[in-house]
């Protein structure tokens, strides 16, 4: 990292919906609704007396006039189902009574029964993140030294609190910049918040069936008998307005009329009668629905507004709700044995745990997952995923100590920048294995730029979860291929694996895969085929794959296994079996299981994958409470061990920081955009791009724009020859289609004619209008062409892209992406990723390139683009890596701006 920067970074905290709105979660794990609320509004008033009588904090919120009457202020709310003043619980805001200072004052107050469930700090953070986008960075606070919970909120927020005044009341003050310590706070307490609101599913105490009816074939009396079939630890109570019983069960007419409060209610009843039921269920105490019935945002506008409604009535009183449109949810732990959903597959117990979009394909996934043998914490299927989400779930299981092994099936994401931090953080303690499905939507954008023409939506979910070490299969199966290791197998050390196997052409498909993958098959030490010698004939290959041949004994197997295991030259196996000789294929399974047995007794575990092609074959293996995956081909074994081993570096890497700069000017570089979009501009003029770049360090070649070939000449004149002309335009993106670039002009005659060529071109072709000058630039002498760009996803946010420049990145597409912000990390992987990057090192007489200032671009370029969203799309092509110690430059530049959205 060159001058110019500091040691971190630290991206605010990404809330669960926008800032300032949507759902928040308390610590008891009851929701509530976060909205802004005008100061002039009676029920605040109303809440503001009733709860204090501090006239500063009726002041600061507007409720009385005084000396914080007048200037900009913002207010927020927490509301649950209560009628007490429509709901309000909660109140807090700041106020800037000078807006030229980037500083506020601010305060929150929480109604005397809901103190105590975290919503203070809720509220100052959320005030927090709306005051930084409004590009304010300091709050101040006032508050009575007895009131100990007001301090303890500013003690744990993880800023740092300054005592500005002391005595009654206390003066604070403090920078809201988000710093680590202030940032893994906030996401210890969301998550344990998360966690307490879905105890109840996966931990009720008593399960409620609404809509359990008499009829057999009936969803709702599905549900009912698989809870009682599947010996589920606690009352369950059949819910029917028409039936005394329900299969020989008393039946009740309502949920207020259960003879207790329930924790979990599972609900399937016709879609209008849905939200009434949800609106009981809250009024009767219930902590968690599952809407089965469908109907909702899956069908259109009318269905989405119907969703929209569900969620709020929830929300209101403080409940989780999973779907609508879902099959249930299961929790295998035969403490619990919770089948609340209408699959008739109960799964074994074991450490998997999974959430489905997809509903209809569960019972399926069930089904596949209980005849490979793998074992099952929790299965979720979280249909439209109105409020738990695949975020929620992460955060759930990674607290969870039954679950080793997150599976993720999904079709959308809710807030992707969210579930790559969770994710991301999650990976760290346990594999994250996703199914996207999707692929073919390709999804492009208009091409405005090179980057955007190059990124499809697909890319962007490449390039997220590369980040976030997420584990991507490409199917179903190839998923409970890789989950068959994960789950019982521990991570390959290194990337050296054997294959053993009795038949050569399977053995030759499983090392072209390894290979392929990144892995290595080396061959065996002289020492180790000397021992292999005494096991077998002289005819086998004792090399690497290993061929016993065909009359390859079960003992064989047994002995040549023990010894690569207790060899450390390997680090992984693949043991494959074909039924070719008179060997019965459960004799060598046994044998197999025996050898890893007494490798485990001798405190040898390296992970094993076994191809075992017969009649009669598991499976899996077992070798005590550990099973050994079995897989119909080699391809598949093979396939496996490399995620893993991917897997593995990904986690064993340290994660990198995001690095701060202390020679940025921000707010120079916002009021540039604001003055831009003002005007109507889109495509940023040359002179405008190059002050950006200045407010942010990027190293810019230089130039002035002309505005005729006389005017052009002159300056290259003051600039020094040789040099450049470029066209400059708004509207002709690609200036090499236009002849539009002209190099090593070395005197003023050259410079006026290139730039009259240029003109005439563009008039022969009717285009001379939208010309609006010449760029005359230094002429950058030596270097590699790279192409740098950016385009912006609402859904991901700013997609950054490397790779060769010039016109070679759209021939040879040797590109890498990542999705911002980018880490140290990141920059070193994306420089390192093209298949171009010899060249950077220097090849066959060229000279190296200077690659931490292209490294140093890259994370200043994404600081930039983090910093104004307004900027969404970019291309830097070429930028020019010079030798090491020149630096790089930027030659030739575009950048389009828009009105934020995100």
């Amino acid at each position: 990292m060159r001058a110019g920067s500091r040691a971190e970074y630290v991206e605010p905290l990404i809330p669960q919906d926008a800032p300032g709105a949507g759902r928040v979660i308390l610590r008891d794990g009851r929701t509530a609704l976060l909205r802004s609320v005008d100061g002039m509004d009676d029920r605040l008033r109303a809440f503001v007396r009733r709860e204090t009588g501090d006239v500063r904090l009726q002041r600061l919120f507007g409720v009385e006039d005084g000396a914080d009457g007048s200037g900009a202020r913002t207010l927020l709310g927490v509301f649950q189902g209560d009628r007490d003043e429509h709901g309000l619980i909660a109140v807090g805001g700041w106020f800037q009574s000078a807006p030229s200072k980037p500083s506020a004052e601010v305060g929150f107050l929480v109604r005397k029964d809901k103190r105590g469930l975290g919503l203070g700090t809720i509220l100052l953070e959320q005030l927090a993140l709306m005051a930084l986008r409004r590009g304010l960075d300091f709050f101040t606070a006032t508050v009575d030294p007895n009131n100990r919970e007001m301090l303890q909120v500013f003690q744990d927020s993880g800023f740092e609190i300054k005592m500005e005044e002391k005595g009654a009341p206390l003066r604070l003050g403090f920078a809201i910049r988000p710093n680590r310590r202030s940032v893994e706070g906030a996401e210890r307490r969301e998550r344990i918040a998360t966690v307490a609101s879905l105890r109840p599913f996966f931990q009720p105490k008593s399960v409620a069936v609404i809509g359990a009816s008499r009829n057999p074939d009936a969803i709702g009396r599905r549900i009912f008998e698989y809870l009682l079939m599947n010996r589920f630890e606690g009352p369950v109570y059949p819910v029917n307005p028409s039936a005394r019983v329900v299969g020989s069960v008393p039946a009740y007419p309502s949920v207020s009329a259960l003879p207790e409060k329930v924790d979990l209610a599972v609900i399937a009843v016709p879609r209008d009668a849905v939200i009434p039921t949800v609106e009981e269920c809250g009024r009767a105490g219930v902590r968690a629905v599952v809407v089965i019935t469908a109907g909702f945002a899956e069908t259109g506008a009318e269905g989405r507004a119907m969703q929209a409604q569900l969620i709020e009535t929830a929300r209101g009183y403080g409940m989780r709700v999973v779907g609508p449109n879902c099959l249930g949810l299961l929790n295998a732990d035969p403490k619990i044995r919770l089948n609340a959903s209408f699959s008739p597959i109960f799964p074994p117990y074991g450490p998997v745990s999974m959430s489905s979009q997809s509903g209809a394909l569960g019972i399926a996934i069930l089904q596949y997952a209980a005849e490979m043998g793998l074992g099952m914490s929790n299965f979720v299927s979280v249909g439209n995923k109105a409020d738990v989400s695949g975020n929620d779930l992460l955060e759930y299981w990674e607290e969870d100590p039954n679950t080793g092994l997150i599976l993720l099936y999904l079709e959308s994401f809710g807030n992707p920048r969210r579930f790559s931090r969770i994710a991301r953080r999650v990976g760290r303690k346990k594999p994250v294995l996703v199914v996207k499905s999707g692929r073919t939507e390709v999804g492009h954008r208009a091409a405005g730029s090179h980057t955007a023409a190059l990124a499809a939506n697909e890319t962007m979910v490449d390039a997220l979860f590369e980040q976030a070490g997420v584990i991507r299969a490409d199917t179903l199966e190839e998923m409970f291929d890789i989950a068959a290791l994960l789950a019982y197998q521990p991570l390959p050390a290194g990337k050296r694996i054997a294959v053993v196997t009795n038949a050569g052409g399977p053995g030759i498909l499983a090392a072209d895969v390894l290979a392929g993958m990144g892995l290595s098959l080396p061959e065996t030490s002289p020492e180790l085929q000397k021992r292999l010698g005494e096991v077998l004939p002289a005819t086998a290959s004792r090399r690497n794959p290993i061929d016993m041949i065909a009359s390859a004994t079960a003992d064989q197997y047994r002995r040549v296994l023990e010894e690569i295991l207790a060899s450390p030259e390997y680090d992984a196996v693949i043991v494959i079996f074909l039924p070719v000789g008179l060997t019965p294929t459960e004799e060598v399974a046994q044998n197999i299981t025996d050898a890893l047995g007494t490798m485990r007794d001798r405190g040898i575990s390296k992970p094993v994958a076994t191809v075992l092609m017969g009649q009669g074959v598991p499976a899996a293996l077992r070798v005590g409470d550990m099973l050994i995956p079995n897989y119909r081909f080699p391809e598949g074994a093979a396939r496996a061990l490399a995620r893993a081993y991917r897997y593995a570096v990904w986690r064993a890497t340290p994660e990198g920081i995001i690095p701060d700069f202390d020679d940025l000017d921000v707010d120079r570089a916002r009021a540039l955009i604001k003055e831009q979009l003002a005007a109507g501009a889109s495509w940023l003029d040359p002179g405008t791009m190059a002050e950006l770049f200045t407010c942010f360090g990027l190293p810019w070649a230089g130039g002035r724009v002309a505005a005729t070939p006389e005017e052009a000449a002159g300056l290259a004149r003051e600039i020094g020859f040789p040099v450049v002309v470029k066209m400059v335009s708004r509207t002709l993106l690609h200036k090499s289609e236009w002849g539009g670039v002209v190099l090593g002009l070395t005197d003023g005659e050259a410079v006026r004619a290139a730039c009259q060529g240029i003109r005439e071109r563009l008039a022969q072709a009717g285009r001379e209008n939208e010309l609006d000058g010449f760029l005359v630039q230094p002429m950058i002498q030596g270097g590699v062409e790279l192409m740098v760009g950016v385009t912006t996803d609402p859904q991901f946010g700013p997609l950054i892209a490397f790779g060769l420049g010039g016109i070679y990145v759209e021939v040879l597409r040797d590109v890498v992406f990542r999705v911002t912000p980018l880490t140290d990390r990141g920059a070193r992987e994306m420089v390192r990723g093209i298949r171009g990057y010899r060249l950077l090192e220097g090849y066959r007489g060229h000279a190296a390139a200077d690659i931490p200032a292209v490294e140093d671009l890259l994370l200043r370029l994404s600081r930039m683009v983090e910093e104004l969203p307004e900027v969404v799309e970019l291309d830097l092509n070429p930028v020019m890596a010079l030798e090491p110690g020149r630096g790089c430059r930027i030659v030739d530049a575009r950048v389009r701006v828009a009105r934020a959205s995100r």
